[in-house]
């Protein structure tokens, strides 16, 4: 019997711990899946009629859709810094992009990063993908809370080479917890994935948190022959565009099917948000990506450079294929992920708020009654504000590509209606000087 006994425990005792896992006392796993230059409704949920999207469509099943949601920047590090830390990227000391050089400095140590926050309340972290927010050892995603790291540091790669190709001379940039590696010719989304699901692997006994940072659709647009032919009647360089944005579509669902596989669906809350509007650059074939019926692209304050494509889904407990059109913004889900997951954050000052109550149906009204961006600094700094329907911009860039109505016309001030005039082509600054003055004051204070 005894003999038996000694058998049969270690079998009990692993059943019994797999239970406890999948529990209802489990805190839920946390994946955050932020895609780079993704415009604005490209995806098949948002509305794009000549783009399949399958696994993205299904996280908007399985989850909320954000129809009002913005980026905290149109450009990449801001962004990233607003999302990690919950704080406007002025706060956080990231008006601008950063290095893509290595021994250039980023975000400052100081600030509080998720990873941080939930690794102080047990979570296993890892950053999988881009960081763009520092290449000095203190900045990088070891010193920033993420116990793993994989990916680049800088702006972008080229996705088989990994070589950074646009400023300078070519630089190797992939990295494995801030060391150096080499994987010549593999291709670097299936890198991530295989990545990502073996931390899965090795932590899937505790609660993870995995920042998944794709380096796509960003140029240089790198579709499979498959998604490239299967595009081939499409304009280009839409075509181009939807075959890269297709192949990172399947690299989702590759993660999403893993995370079926070993039965944790239930118990993982996925966030998916593009960091900003498409890109119109050169390198990007000057465009491809779409704002819809929204003005402007990647490096502009009109709604289609910061209004995003933005989901968030956990089948076990919140309900499925619904619509949010209430304001959010992505400083909010460092708040609402540690309230739904009953966590405390670390003391310090954020930005964000949660959107918790919303998701819950304990509110229906936005948590914010205004929200600011800033790219840059001094003078030429572009900056906005919005407070209900009426948003002010500052030092005006337009990026669209073609120019929508107005575009050619400058001006310092632009006062958009987003009820009346969602496309933003008139500037109603002249007829309301009393809501710019107010605007411009709420600007001022943030600072």
């Amino acid at each position: 019997m005894r003999t038996l006994l000694r058998k049969i425990l270690p079998i009990l005792v692993i059943t019994l711990t797999l239970c406890s896992i999948s529990s209802g006392n489990r805190k839920p796993n946390i994946i955050i899946i932020l895609t780079d230059d993704q415009g604005s409704i490209d995806a098949g949920c948002y509305g794009a009629k000549d783009l399949e999207t399958p696994n993205i469509d299904k996280i908007a099943e399985r989850g909320i859709r954000f129809t009002q949601f913005y980026a905290a920047a149109p450009v990449c590090s801001p962004s990233r810094a607003g999302l990690l830390t919950g704080r406007y990227p002025i706060n956080a000391k990231v008006p601008g992009n950063t290095t893509s050089i290595k021994g250039r400095p980023g975000m400052p140590s100081e600030q509080i990063t998720i990873a941080e926050h939930f690794k102080n309340a047990g979570y296993a972290t890892a950053h999988i993908g881009k960081w763009h927010l520092g290449y000095i050892p203190e900045h990088m995603p070891n010193a920033q809370g993420f116990d793993y790291s994989f990916g680049h540091m800088g702006g972008c790669i080229d996705n088989y080479s990994h070589f950074f190709y646009w400023q300078g001379p070519n630089r190797h940039d992939l990295h494995r917890n801030g060391k150096e590696i080499f994987e010549d010719g593999k291709f670097f989304p299936d890198l991530m994935v295989e990545e990502a699901c073996d931390f899965i692997k090795a932590n899937q006994a505790s609660p993870f948190l995995i920042y998944f940072a794709l380096n796509t659709p960003h140029y240089p647009y790198q579709g499979d022959h498959h998604w490239l032919n299967h595009y081939k009647d499409v304009k280009y360089p839409r075509n181009l565009y939807n075959a890269f944005v297709s192949t990172q579509d399947a690299r989702i669902g590759n993660l999403l099917r893993y995370i079926d596989e070993v039965g944790l669906e239930n118990d993982t809350i996925i966030v998916f948000q593009s960091d900003h509007g498409h890109s119109t650059e050169e390198r990007a074939h000057f465009g491809g990506g779409s704002a819809g019926i929204y003005r402007g692209a990647k490096f502009s304050l009109f709604e289609g450079g910061i209004r995003v494509p933005a989901i968030i889904s956990w089948p076990s407990q919140l309900e499925e294929n619904r619509e949010i059109p209430e304001i959010a913004h992505s400083c909010d889900w460092l708040p609402t992920l540690a309230d739904l997951a009953g966590i405390k954050l670390m003391k310090n000052k954020i930005d964000g708020k949660s959107l918790a109550p919303m998701i819950k149906f304990e509110s229906k009204s936005s948590p914010h009654s205004t929200l600011h961006w800033q790219v840059g600094t001094g003078p030429k700094k572009q900056w906005a504000v919005r407070q209900g329907p009426w948003k002010l911009i500052g030092n005006v860039r337009d990026s669209s590509n073609p120019a929508k109505v107005g575009a050619a016309k400058p001006t310092k001030l632009f006062l958009s209606n987003l009820i009346k005039d969602t496309e933003e082509k008139t500037n109603w600054a002249d007829e309301h000087p009393d809501i710019v003055k107010r605007l411009l004051e709420a600007h001022k204070s943030q600072l």
